[in-house]
Order: structure tokens, then C-alpha cells, then sequence
């Protein structure tokens, strides 16, 4: 399947719901977010880590220096309770947006 770009507002829902499950570095939650959508959704490097930035000034992650299981220098990122919290806000959102979406689809 093509691989497509991300929903415009979509990234930081992608971000925090993959960080619920526990730390990860920046490289491999764009893989995790690949992997889960069959390979579907691409998460560039421009994009993943200006949203990261921005996730940590706002206190939903936290983020700590370590090393990579290739032994290379990496910082792991993990929600905060203000990032589980907007977590919810965000995944409630989409789902409003999407079920209007599907109302248009369905009855125009």
C-alpha cells in the first residue's frame, strides 16, 4: 500500500497514544507509527521532532538522554500526566471530527 502523509492535527494523537505504551526515541516512534498503520502513515524527520519540541515546552513528555541498542547517543520521550490528560482531550476530539466526517459521507 502507498504510503501517505499525515492528517493535518493528527501527529500529536500519533505521538502521545504510542508514548502510552511506554518511553521510546524519536527514530523509533516514527517506526512504531509506521508499523502500526500497516505502513501506511510516514512520520518525517521534519515534522516528528518540531512536534516533540513543542510537546516537551508544554510539559506533556519528558525526555531523558540514553543509548540506542546500536550504542548510539538517543533521547527517549515519555508522557507526563499532563500529556496522558491531553492524550484523552485529543483522542475525544478526533473522534468528534470523525464521526461528523462519516454524518457528511453518508448523507450527502
Amino acid at each position: 500500500m502507498a504510503k501517505t502523509e499525515l492528517v493535518p492535527g493528527t501527529l500529536t494523537l500519533l505521538i502521545l497514544r504510542v508514548l502510552q505504551t511506554g518511553p521510546l526515541h524519536g527514530y523509533a516512534i516514527a517506526l512504531r507509527i509506521g508499523q502500526l498503520s500497516s505502513d501506511v502513515l510516514q512520520v518525517e524527520e521534519g515534522s516528528l521532532y518540531p512536534a516533540l519540541q513543542k510537546m516537551l515546552m508544554k510539559g506533556w513528555l519528558k525526555a531523558d538522554w540514553g543509548v540506542s541498542d546500536t550504542n548510539r547517543r538517543v533521547r527517549s520521550y515519555r508522557l507526563t500526566p499532563a500529556g496522558k490528560k491531553q492524550l484523552e482531550t485529543e483522542l475525544a476530539d478526533y473522534r468528534n471530527v470523525n464521526r461528523a466526517i462519516e454524518s457528511v459521507l453518508k448523507l450527502a
